[in-house]
């Protein structure tokens, strides 16, 4: 037994990730102090009972604004512009308390299923103003006992044919907007787009995470703008593009080419399989393509992935319950994933969206927050194979939700 400072809690018998043997935690006024395998201290106790210990699930795309509007319009939409056709004829009529109380639904289901971290891209323009940013700045505030949640500000529906959009960005990131976001493909400029977003991202200091290449035709797209810009502005590892199914639809050179350009650019990609899967050759007859950009791949070549859930009971999305393990469980399927490719899968809604955002406290880590949730596994491979339950959830200490097991019943 090791002697150790006074502690104000222990988990014992956790199981890390890549550890042979469980071990302790010890937490010091919501920190991590010490990881050991055995920690002698009188101290409130959790035990673990040697299940999988992760620093909870990172959720790099979502949209909590526009999230469950399933019901007030009709959901036989078979395109990207058809969905942004029908929320923007919603959202003029949003108000801050719709946007807070469907984003909420959201953020508790995302916090039961083991979400800690969460970027959310919020719609800016003169339709919505800032009801939503406001809804969701509220949101952020109100729920960070359980969640850290970061906001994007997003001008969805194009910025330079959207008179007033860049006047209310800017007011947005002057008001706690922490990332810009874009979409280049819905404006009658789109390098224009890209030069403004990245022109308000240098002045604020803020990173870039953009809506970008969502159809499967590869004979045109804006990634190489991308990228050009990042590396003019020496904003490598500050700049994600999500979706980027056209990748998926390139034949295996132009792939190997497109991968190293994001690689040395430092371009991070977040596929959204949810919405990339619904979207996708709707309009295919037969042998439709999936329209999924292999993360697991990408990574393996040197580009930071992540897999995230972009819409929920949407347009976009009629389906979802916030679970990033579902999610990961769903791209290993659709993606041909592999029993050896298991833990990539988990790192993509792991330690990999945390790169993405930038989170240098993410993990569990000596001076890190004592942001832990535990699997009833053992094995993370296991976290993707079967989808254990996610038994409780701490954060910087204090425990924010616990499931109880299912009880059966049998005959006498």
């Amino acid at each position: 037994m090791t002697a150790q400072p006074a502690f104000d809690l222990i988990f014992r018998n956790a199981l890390l990730r890549g550890a042979a043997d469980p071990m302790d935690i010890g937490v010091t006024r919501g920190r991590i102090t010490a990881i050991e395998p055995t920690l002698a201290c009188e101290a409130v106790e959790v035990d673990v009972g040697g299940r999988l210990a992760l620093p909870g699930f990172v959720d790099s795309h979502i949209h909590l604004d526009k999230a469950c509007l399933l019901g007030r319009c009709g959901h036989d939409h078979g395109s990207v512009s058809e969905a942004i056709r029908a929320v923007s004829g919603m959202k003029k009529d949003f108000s801050v308390e719709d946007v807070y109380a469907r984003g909420a639904r959201v953020l508790e289901r995302a916090i039961v299923h083991g979400t800690t971290r969460m970027r959310t891209h919020v719609e800016i323009d003169p339709r919505i103003g800032l009801r939503g940013f406001e809804a969701v700045k509220a949101l952020k505030r109100d729920y960070a006992w359980a969640i850290d949640l970061s906001l994007c500000a997003f001008p969805q529906e194009g910025l330079t044919n959207d008179p007033g959009s860049e006047e209310l960005l800017v007011q947005a990131l002057r008001d706690g907007g922490e990332v810009i976001g874009g979409c280049p493909y819905t404006d009658t400029d789109p390098n224009a787009h890209l030069a403004r977003i990245f022109d308000l991202a240098e002045a604020f200091d803020v990173d870039v995470d953009l809506h970008l290449d969502f159809d499967l035709d590869p004979s045109w797209w804006h990634l190489d703008e991308v990228c050009r810009q990042t590396e003019r502005r020496n904003y490598g590892g500050r700049v994600a593009i999500g979706h980027a199914t056209k990748l998926s639809a390139l034949p295996p050179e132009r792939l190997k080419a497109a991968t190293a350009q994001l690689a040395k650019a430092g371009v991070a990609v977040t596929v959204l399989p949810a919405t990339d899967l619904y979207l996708m050759g709707r309009e295919a007859t037969h042998n439709a393509p999936r329209g999924l950009t292999l993360a697991h791949k990408l990574v393996g070549d040197g580009v930071v992935c992540s897999i995230a859930t972009n819409n929920v009971l949407n347009p976009f999305t009629p389906f979802g319950d916030a679970s990033l393990l579902r999610m990961a469980n769903f791209y290993a399927n659709v993606a041909h994933a592999s029993v050896n490719d298991f833990d990539t899968c988990l790192d993509l809604v792991t330690e990999l969206p945390a790169r993405l955002m930038n989170l240098l406290d993410y993990g569990i880590e000596v001076g890190n927050p004592a942001d832990l949730v535990v699997l009833d596994t053992q094995d993370s491979r296991f976290a993707i194979a079967e989808l254990p339950d996610i038994v409780m959830g701490f954060k910087s200490g204090r425990q924010t939700f616990a499931r109880q097991r299912p009880t059966l019943f049998s005959p006498g």
